[in-house]
């Protein structure tokens, strides 16, 4: 076992580690060569087992294929008739592995480790125990998060608690209500020994408020629930939002890029180019587009990123946004520009020139003649797969477009630093203030206050369109239509959905479901325990109804 022989060793990959940081913003992790946790776990370097547990953090917020397919504002890329489990349910069976399940157990079970090392392996002294405090409260509030993100999508989940020390084959699941429970021990708890203003980048007091707040009125919903969830939640969100006025900033500031540490996000996972490959591994910006670098004029370096998935908001979605609403702007592209040299037909593309444009509104003939003789235009209702038929006469002909689908593509998560592989840097924004707001306004309607219900949720409209008063009634509705709007590719859709018991309901506006969709609530409403965690404990593990 190789012991620190070479103190200059660890100053000079310091040093490295502080050379490639490009900002101030990130929680740093040291690195240290050759050494092992026997001999290098302390009370002076214990704060990197928390440390270590953020970058697993920010790793589940990123598997987006149960979050947002199957729902009202999502739906996929491909043909209407075509089939996708996780969109239209046709076919949902048990997966062998699923990366959220995997993402979130891998969270518990370094929780659990670092807490076994906090708990009983590092000798603290009397001046560094508020330090042992605090990286519990962490520690603990993070796995509650993950056990929150399990027992959402699958129900009563393994509530193991404790450091793995040998293969076991007798994992059991927990009630779902005794998973609500546990997290809302857990929080509770250690709010108290959070911080209210920490270092940029570890969980806050407020975050776990909104958290707590979150998990509250999940439960209120629950036949479990207790009388009093819908009001608790609504107070939590109240403190999480701790008086700050989300109109002291537009939406446009609060994605601008050289802002991303600001005042209205309450934890967000960290990303930058600071030289270390898992520091630049955000593929938001690949998210909700499709492959522009096909169309002429536009190169693999294009300042929109790289497609990833099949993964498209719906028509619907679209459709939401009023003339005044100024997220318009900031959440989509309706034009792609070009970045370099090309042509089509008698056409000579620039950079800078306009390829295809998505007007808000339907052009009628003679307008859409005039332009199509300089770039394609597609209509509203020309998103979904397909090319629209050509018009003769003009230079940009659809079928001359090399890609069967356009749609304007989200603009909120563009990135100025990715690799052609989806990489990126930006900091991906997980609960944030104006989310708190409009999960205080679900909270308030379920407690019977309309009055407070409305207020959070004008106030979100107010900072995006300017009217104070936009809503004067108020139902689940409206609020998800706010949600979409605000938090689009941000917000677990399909949980929100289903905790409102609206997501069978709202697949009416989700076009492949529509056109062959099999959502079965005794089943869908769940999703399956992957096969392999059934395989590993076949005698004490039991699969979700219906897989």
């Amino acid at each position: 076992m190789k012991k620190i022989k070479n103190i200059n060793q660890i100053i000079v990959l310091l040093g490295i580690t502080l050379l490639f940081s490009a900002c101030n913003k990130y929680i740093e992790e040291d690195i240290y060569s050759g050494i092992t946790s026997e001999n290098f776990i302390d009370e002076n370097t214990a704060d990197q087992l928390v440390v270590g547990l953020y970058g697993n953090v920010r790793g589940a917020f990123l598997n987006s294929g149960y979050k947002y397919l199957g729902t009202d504002v999502f739906t996929t890329q491909l043909e209407i008739f075509n089939t996708s489990s996780e969109n239209d349910y046709v076919s949902f069976n048990a997966s062998q592995t699923n990366g959220i399940w995997n993402a979130n157990y891998g969270i518990i079970s370094k929780a659990n480790t670092a807490l076994n090392r906090f708990e009983n392996e590092i000798n603290w002294s009397s001046g560094k125990l508020a330090d042992k405090t605090y990286g519990l409260a962490q520690i603990r509030a993070l796995r509650a998060v993950a056990f929150f993100n399990l027992v959402q999508q699958f129900g009563g989940v393994v509530l193991d608690l404790e450091e793995p020390q040998s293969i076991r084959n007798d994992y059991t699941r927990s009630s779902e209500q005794e998973t609500y429970t546990l997290i809302i021990s857990e929080l509770e708890a250690v709010i108290p020994d959070l911080k209210a203003d920490p270092e940029t980048g570890r969980f806050s007091k407020r975050a776990a408020q909104h958290v707590l707040a979150e998990v509250y009125l999940t439960r209120a919903y629950k036949d479990y629930g207790q009388s009093t969830d819908f009001q608790t939640a609504a107070d939590l969100a109240v403190q999480a939002i701790d008086g700050y006025d989300i109109r002291s900033q537009s939406f446009a500031e609060v994605f601008a890029y050289d802002n991303q540490v600001n005042d209205e996000i309450l934890f967000a996972g960290q990303y930058g180019d600071t030289g270390f490959s898992e520091d630049n591994g955000n593929n938001m910006h690949s998210f909700g587009m499709y492959q522009v670098f096909n169309l002429p004029g536009v190169s693999r370096k294009n300042p929109y990123g790289v497609k990833l998935s099949n993964t498209m908001p719906t028509p619907y979605f679209y459709s939401l946004f009023t003339d005044n609403d100024s997220r318009e702007d900031v959440t989509i592209h309706r034009t792609i520009i070009a970045d370099e040299e090309s042509g089509l037909g008698t056409d000579i593309i620039n950079p800078g020139d306009t390829i295809i444009y998505f007007p808000k509104y339907a052009l009628n003939e003679t307008e859409l003649k005039d332009k199509l003789d300089r770039y394609w235009v597609y209509q509203p209702d020309q998103y979904l797969f397909g090319r629209p038929d050509d018009i003769d006469g003009v230079v940009y002909k659809y079928s001359l477009n090399p890609e069967f689908i356009s749609f304007p593509i989200l603009k909120k998560f563009d990135d100025e630093i990715f690799e052609e592989s989806g990489s990126g840097a930006r900091d991906n924004f997980i609960y944030r203030i104006a989310g708190t707001h409009l999960m205080a306004a679900e909270a308030f309607l379920g407690a019977g206050n309309t009055a407070q219900a409305l207020f959070h949720l004008n106030r979100v409209r107010e900072r995006a369109t300017g009217v104070a008063d936009y809503y004067t009634s108020i139902d689940l509705d409206d609020i998800l239509v706010e949600r979409a709007l605000e938090l689009i590719g941000e917000e677990n859709r399909w949980t929100v959905l289903k905790r409102m018991g609206k997501l069978e309901e709202r697949l009416i506006y989700n076009p492949h479901y529509v056109d062959h969709g099999a959502f079965d609530a005794s089943k869908h409403l769940l999703r399956p325990i992957p096969v392999k965690e059934i395989e590993i404990s076949p005698e004490t593990m039991t699969q979700n109804p219906g897989y």
